[in-house]
């Protein structure tokens, strides 16, 4: 009888632990992604880029490392965040390696959308993430800074 119950418990935890993770807008984001896109640079010029992107998701599902490398053949950029899901509403930290840049993220998520705000004394940015099965579309807007706008579209376990 008490097997019979604590093999109930272990069974009601494993449910609302794969529950908690399923409804997390990070869950399907886990893995390696890579991917062709564009930048806009603040004069105009566009410019094609190549991507890859790893992310790790915790157990539970609400917390997120994000490695981004973007380069084209004349501009290169590697961001990093860590980030946090609580009942909607997103926050964390990102950095810019090659550019030493530091800030704040902030924002919400519905469903496999993400929209974001990523911000620093000296920058801001919009974000928008959408994940659907193996396909993500990254869209950061930026106007008035170095680099204008980026447009990725990733493919979970490209090469």
């Amino acid at each position: 009888m008490m097997r019979a119950i604590g093999a109930s418990v272990v069974l009601m935890l494993l449910a609302s632990s794969g529950q908690a993770q399923r409804s997390s807008p990070f869950s399907a984001m886990s893995g390696a992604w890579a991917g062709p896109g564009t930048i806009t640079l603040n004069t105009g010029a566009k410019e094609r880029i190549r991507c890859r992107a790893q992310y790790k998701v915790t157990e539970s599902g609400a917390d997120l490392a994000l490695e981004l490398r973007c380069a084209s053949d004349t501009y290169k950029f590697e961001l990093q965040s860590s980030v946090s899901h609580n009942a909607g509403a997103i926050s964390g930290t990102w950095s810019e390696v090659t550019r030493g840049a530091i800030g704040n993220i902030t924002g919400t998520s519905n469903g496999p959308q993400l929209n974001l705000r990523a911000s620093s004394p000296v920058f801001s940015a919009l974000l928008a993430v959408n994940t659907r099965s193996n396909q993500q579309t990254i869209s950061i807007e930026s106007p008035g800074s170095e680099i204008s706008a980026v447009a990725i579209n990733l493919t979970k376990g490209a090469k």
